[in-house]
């Protein structure tokens, strides 16, 4: 038997999103916790322990090499974005050029960033990182990243429902970090 959730409209959850993200950040507790922070579309806490250090690495690495081959866009790391799932943590997200503003002035993202990098960690599960994959793209993203373990990039693209072999807004950019 098939299971259908019924999901709040676009609108309304993303009112609900930047309600409940402007509590979360107003908790003088929450903030001394280590953890990071997402929430399901019911405003509820997700936390995970801060990622390994070699996570840091290949954010540090993504977002310097976008910042080179990109650089009229914006780059930010952590960026949350209001999904119809709840407030998502983008590891690292590039905004085209006249959304620096956005990345500047709110505390959460309304649209997805042009480009949503994930970088994977040993507890993600194959599930877990299709949903993000929906979820950016259903918020407006143009292309999700998938960041391996190993430095493999795939890349996701609105354009074409299969993995592409490179990037359409940065066909430059490394289909494998180097260590």
């Amino acid at each position: 038997m098939a299971l259908t959730i019924q999901l709040h409209s676009s609108e309304n959850q993303t009112v609900f999103n930047l309600k409940r993200w402007r509590q979360l950040l107003a908790d003088p507790e929450l903030a001394r916790l280590p953890f990071r922070v997402e929430t399901d579309r019911h405003g509820h806490l997700l936390m995970s322990p801060p990622p390994a250090p070699a996570h840091g690495k290949k954010q540090n690495r993504i977002g310097t090499l976008l910042e080179q081959l990109l650089p009229n866009g914006h780059v930010v790391t952590e960026c949350p974005v209001s999904t119809a799932d709840g407030v998502k943590a983008i590891d690292v997200a590039w905004l085209a050029p006249g959304r620096a503003q956005e990345a500047e002035k709110e505390t959460c993202l309304t649209r997805a960033p042009e480009i949503c990098v994930e970088i994977l960690s040993p507890s993600n599960t194959a599930g877990e990182i299709e949903e993000k994959v929906a979820l950016y793209f259903e918020s407006g993203a143009r292309e999700v990243w998938i960041c391996q373990q190993d430095g493999a990039l795939e890349f996701h693209l609105s354009s074409r429902p299969e993995i592409g072999g490179s990037s359409e807004l940065c066909p430059q950019f490394p289909r494998h970090l180097q260590a």
